[in-house]
């Protein structure tokens, strides 16, 4: 298990800096956290970081799946956010099966919701806040 500590916004690109040197082949990356703990935040910089241009990345809230192509590697990163799915069928209608499977980066917030079709190999991600600091941490590989 690793950890990359995040004191301010402003350390947001080095530590997707220091999640992508983590990543490995891994592809499907399932963020967990509270409401609020910047889960899209972090998920927008390790985008960036990836080669994405910022101004292409925001939360896929309303739209369940956003789809962003690295400028520098052209590799395809699929971002989703399962808050609103209902049921594990719901999201099983969209395909979610079919991203997992493709090879590209895929990133996950509320995962919990839909637990049982994670692949094995997923890697689970905490973030955490620091009340007293407003810091965030992550837990990779919990």
């Amino acid at each position: 298990m690793k950890t990359i500590s995040i004191p301010t916004a402003a350390d947001l690109p080095e530590a997707a800096r220091k999640f992508v040197e983590l990543m490995g082949d891994n592809t499907v990356f399932a963020f967990y956290g509270d409401m609020g703990a910047g889960k899209t935040t972090f998920i927008n910089a390790l985008a960036e970081a990836l080669g994405v241009d910022p101004s292409e990345t925001a939360s896929p809230t309303f739209a369940l799946i956003n789809e962003y192509r690295s400028d520098t590697t052209a590799e395809l990163i699929y971002h989703f956010d399962f808050y609103r799915v209902e049921t594990l069928e719901e999201a099983l209608e969209l395909g979610i099966e079919d991203y997992f499977d493709s090879g590209a980066i895929c990133l996950i917030e509320w995962p919990e919701r839909i637990a049982a079709a994670l692949p094995a190999d997923t890697v689970h991600v905490r973030v955490t806040v620091d009340d007293d600091t407003d810091a965030r941490t992550l837990t990779v590989g919990e």
